[in-house]
């Protein structure tokens, strides 16, 4: 059986060192802002993974109500949740992530992306797919007031 599961996130940007997206922390003037360390990739393929076998989502595993999980790696998080798929007897095909926003540029980063989401879903990197969209400077994410994921993931029963 094979199941499809869809993850989205979406963090407020705010001044910092850069921005963190899929592990890879990309220099400016901005980061996102959020309780873990706010990686909107690894949240949206961490909540697309976790709803295509049905075993819940980040929220519910880590809220934001609980002080253990303020800063928590957000890699870390996708790792957990891949075990919990795999221990459910689930195995990832692959994984698709668009990223809209308007800065920083997606496209000088993706292989390092990739390579990270991969690894944390114990993939190839040719399992794992991320791109960058602008919002053509339309609303929020146009005005530069923060980033969002949407993120699809394949699984079969294993």
């Amino acid at each position: 059986m094979t199941r499809v599961g869809i993850g989205y996130d979406s963090h407020r940007l705010g001044a910092g060192d850069g921005v963190l997206l899929g592990g890879v922390r990309i220099p400016g003037a901005l980061s996102l802002v959020g309780h873990s360390d706010a990686d909107a990739v690894a949240h949206a393929v961490t909540d697309a993974i976790l709803g295509a076998a049905a075993l819940g989502d980040i929220g519910a595993l880590y809220p934001d109500s609980d002080p253990a999980n303020k800063d928590r790696d957000s890699l870390a998080m996708l790792s957990a949740a891949r075990r919990r798929l795999n221990d459910a007897g689930w195995v990832i095909e692959n994984v698709d992530v668009t990223v809209v926003c308007e800065e920083p540029k997606i496209g000088p980063h993706r292989d390092a992306m990739r390579h990270n989401i991969a690894t944390a879903l114990d993939v190839p990197d040719d399992g794992v797919w991320i791109k960058g969209k602008t919002n053509e400077r339309m609303g929020w994410i146009g005005r530069g007031e923060g980033i969002a994921v949407i993120a699809v993931a394949a699984v079969r029963s294993g």
